[in-house]
């Protein structure tokens, strides 16, 4: 890969069935971050506490000030028109967007895909570590979509360019 993957994350109500996003958020090749909350829609009820203590986000902050799934569609499909967007939990962070896109009546513009196709092993070797470097140095206090989304895109480029000297 010759430039900067754009790097998304997703935060929901919890994990398997019934679960939903509740927040997104992505970093785009030059580090400029965008991220919103999703206002549940009537159907989506599933809650997990022990989601809640990660994230932080109350559900009655979601239905306050979450935007709609049309309107959060609409606004990733412009942003991220006809681009591919790297994820670290393909697996679930796919059936989450596919849930508000399901939602809001139509399909995304961009191809979401698995981080790990554009981790070399020389990378993988190095994730962990300089992860954790990334996100001391950055000092992120809230477990939030588009501060995750930008600890992984930084930790892709590290990894990058320490696997390049090393190798």
């Amino acid at each position: 890969m010759s430039t900067v993957p754009i790097v998304m994350d997703i935060e929901a109500s919890g994990f398997g069935k019934g679960s939903y996003p509740i927040e997104v958020g992505f970093s785009l090749r030059h580090g400029e971050g965008w991220c919103t909350l999703i206002r549940p829609e009537q159907d989506w009820v599933h809650w997990d506490s022990q989601a809640a203590q990660v994230h932080k986000i109350p559900r009655e902050l979601l239905l306050e000030r979450g935007r709609s799934a049309a309107l959060v569609a609409a606004q990733l499909n412009q942003q991220l028109d006809s681009c591919t967007v790297y994820t670290d939990c393909w697996g679930q962070d796919y059936v989450w967007l596919a849930r508000l896109f399901d939602a809001a009546g139509c399909s995304p513009r961009f191809r979401l895909a698995d981080l790990r196709e554009i981790i070399s092993p020389q990378q993988a070797e190095l994730w962990h570590t300089t992860r954790l470097q990334v996100e001391h140095e950055l000092a992120i206090t809230r477990h939030r979509a588009s501060n995750d989304a930008r600890v992984l895109q930084l930790t892709w480029l590290r990894t990058l360019d320490a696997s390049r000297v090393l190798h």
